[in-house]
């Protein structure tokens, strides 16, 4: 092989070996992009909820996620002074809309996404719902 040949294989691997770093490096910062103190998940040290259809059973969070045209957990049970939020997962946009003309949340259009949070400062059981899917319906109960 000549020297032209060989100068040529390095400079191939050079840029290969170069475009590696690269994609692991982007990969690194995608993977660091989960774990900022922006997710509200993380800023609650709390795992994600386990998306079940249909749950009913009140779940001691303060996050609930919006996926597959449902609100997961639909029931949630919380003490007074709680901040809520909720998480735009899905693909279309959705409301979380106090349901039963109480002070509750108003988030207006959540883009995928996008999150919203309120503050419970009354003990109570608060319904809300999409006002866009009207089939999606949740209950927040706040304890003293």
């Amino acid at each position: 092989m000549g020297k032209k040949a060989i100068i040529l294989v390095v400079i191939i691997l050079v840029v290969l070996a170069g475009g590696g770093a690269l994609l692991a490096a982007r990969n690194n910062t995608d993977k660091t992009k989960d774990n900022t103190t922006n997710n509200p998940m993380n800023q609650m040290n709390m795992k994600s909820p386990s998306h079940t259809s249909g749950d009913t059973t009140p779940q001691a969070t303060s996050s609930v996620t919006i996926e597959d045209f449902a609100f997961s957990p639909a029931n949630i049970t919380v003490k007074k002074g709680t901040t809520v939020t909720w998480i735009n997962k899905d693909s279309a946009a959705h409301t979380v809309t106090e349901t039963d003309s109480q002070t509750g949340p108003d988030s207006g259009d959540l883009a995928t996404g996008k999150s919203y949070s309120f503050t419970y400062d009354t003990a109570g059981t608060f319904k809300y719902h999409c006002s866009i899917h009207p089939s999606m319906l949740g209950t927040v109960t706040v304890t003293e």
